[in-house]
């Protein structure tokens, strides 16, 4: 089994009180003012990140995210594929190509779609929400009818006992029969919103920046993020290797999939964010990944006509019945 793990144990929250030295211990006092000494002459060297350049980024990403979100497909009751449904719960596969919510500008969604057709017992489509699958990934969603049901499922999905597993297939040859990647996560502050693996210098360079110039996003600490995987078997695209895997999000970051396998050599097929050459840093913004080859990865996208990720199972408590639920969906790649 392999293990792709990193251990930063650099904290971007410490304060300069908690390198104040502590007076019982001569060797604890030095340490920590050893430690005072290097923070302060971070703070004094001023933040790696440029405010201004920061914004700029952030507003120019989103808004070509917001462009493309406006291509999300309308879907109307025949149009969905109801796996289960009952006056709790309802459970959809839902197709690439659309939102899982309407976001600001109320854009065509899932949600808005599953409202229509069936309603809640609120009123607000808003309620019925407890996790979302992006834009083009394709798979299994549940959906809450009320408001205990809503309760229920987001508790569910906090305490991680809801198991969510994908289906992908992924650039390269991947080595071995099974695996984890367990590499933190932050918002990439030189492509915002995006994200990027986390390391000790990327954290150190926020130090000194002010959330009233950049956002609270940004400078919360690095989130643990791990992702399970099998591997199912080899193929071919575009005449190289492209290895199908079965995913399991076990934290559920933002993003976690794409970075977790970009970072590890073998980006999703058809990820024109987090693949080569796309708008996020390539290789979770890690140097020397090995894995796929540029030549391997272009070939392989360019025979691809959409990302290759599906949420193939998901598993749960009814909210209702408290009993366990299991449902699964075949893969369309």
């Amino acid at each position: 089994m392999k293990l792709f793990s990193a251990a930063l144990p650099f904290v971007l929250a410490a304060s300069a009180s908690a390198f104040a030295p502590a007076p019982p211990s001569a060797f604890r006092t030095s340490s920590l003012s050893s430690a005072a000494l290097e923070y302060d002459a971070i703070v004094s060297a001023g933040p790696g990140v440029d405010a201004a350049e920061f914004k700029a980024k952030l507003a120019a990403n989103r808004e070509k995210m917001s462009e493309k979100d406006k291509s999300s497909k309308a879907l109307s009751k025949e149009d969905l594929n109801v796996v289960f449904e009952d006056e709790h719960i309802i459970v959809v596969d839902k197709p690439a190509g659309v939102l899982s919510v309407p976001g600001r500008d109320g854009n065509p969604s899932m949600q808005q779609a599953v409202f229509d057709a069936y309603g809640c017992e609120s009123g607000n489509p808003g309620k019925m929400i407890c996790h979302r699958l992006g834009m083009d990934t394709s798979g299994l969603m549940v959906f809450a009818r009320t408001d205990h049901a809503l309760r229920d499922l987001n508790a569910q999905f906090r305490t991680r006992k809801v198991v969510r597993k994908y289906e992908a297939l992924v650039c390269g040859s991947v080595g071995g029969e099974s695996g984890s990647v367990d590499l933190p996560l932050m918002m990439d502050y030189e492509n915002p919103p995006y994200m990027i693996v986390s390391t000790e210098e990327r954290q150190r360079a926020l130090i000194g920046l002010d959330a009233d110039d950049v956002g609270k996003k940004v400078l919360e600490n690095e989130k643990s993020s791990l992702t399970e995987y099998t591997v199912v078997g080899t193929e071919e695209m575009g005449g190289s290797p492209v290895t199908r895997l079965e995913l399991t999000s076990v934290t559920g970051r933002t993003h976690q999939l794409n970075v977790h396998c970009a970072a590890i050599g073998h980006p999703i097929v058809g990820d024109k964010v987090y693949g080569l050459g796309g708008d996020a840093a390539s290789s979770g913004g890690l140097e020397g990944v090995g894995g796929a080859s540029a030549e391997e990865q272009e070939a392989i996208n360019g025979a691809a006509s959409a990302m290759c990720v599906h949420a193939k199972s998901l598993a749960f408590r009814h909210p209702g019945t408290r009993e366990q639920m299991s449902f699964e969906s075949k893969a369309s790649f």
